[in-house]
């Protein structure tokens, strides 16, 4: 959870900083405080990091993507948001390197992952088949349910990265409550491992998301 909440805070001062603190005419921050309150951030703590980030003495965060494969063969990009690219560079070569996996080139993934804007919320007693009609017009791709982290059925929406916003807009206008609203880095493609191979891979995986200039991490096993 600490570490979420401090993902969310670097979210925060860089929407902050792009376009004004305050969430009704700075669409991205008033993302990334839905966000927030979907896992229960603090309001007093999302406050006072909008407040820090006005500062100009605050930090900024840079974003960067790192490319490259986990042992057998699995892809793994790494999103980062940091204040010193030389120490987030090092750490990211060195966790690849220690797990036998190789970091790669900007773009050496793009055949595999795609950039997907991705929103998630309450199916409640909606007919999906109906909502598939009228979110058409704000760009869907793509709507299924599945299970979240506590077991509870999520629908999802897929929708292209430059459909975000209006997709956004849609689902505000529908009074349809988001749980998150993200882009996120969809496979295209998956490796098929065994077990132990998966296993191999997740201490990689395990060592990024572990360090604090890491926002998100993607990776294409087969479920």
């Amino acid at each position: 959870m600490a570490v979420q909440f401090t993902r969310l805070g670097k979210e925060i001062v860089m929407a902050v900083k792009s376009g004004g603190p305050n969430p009704e005419t700075n669409s991205a921050l008033r993302t990334v405080v839905q966000n927030a309150k979907a896992v229960n951030m603090p309001k007093d703590r999302v406050e006072a990091a909008i407040k820090r980030a006005s500062s100009k003495d605050s930090s900024n965060y840079e974003e960067i993507v790192y490319e490259g494969y986990a042992p057998h063969g699995v892809a793994v990009l790494v999103e980062t948001a940091t204040d010193n690219t030389n120490r987030t560079v090092a750490n990211v070569r060195s966790y690849f390197t220690k797990t036998n996996g190789a970091l790669g080139k900007t773009g050496s993934l793009d055949f595999i992952f795609t950039r997907k804007a991705v929103f998630r919320f309450d199916p409640g007693e909606r007919d999906l088949e109906e909502l598939e009609l009228e979110l058409i017009d704000g760009g869907l791709e793509d709507l299924f349910v599945e299970a979240n982290e506590e077991g509870n059925a999520e629908a999802v929406i897929h929708t292209a990265y430059e459909d975000f916003g209006k997709m956004q807009k849609t689902l505000e206008e529908m009074g349809i409550e988001t749980k998150s609203a993200k882009l996120e880095r969809v496979a295209q493609s998956f490796k098929e491992v065994t077990e132990e191979q998966a296993a191999d891979v997740m201490k990689l995986i395990d060592k990024l998301e572990e360090d604090d200039d890491v926002q998100a991490v993607y990776y294409n096993i087969a479920e």
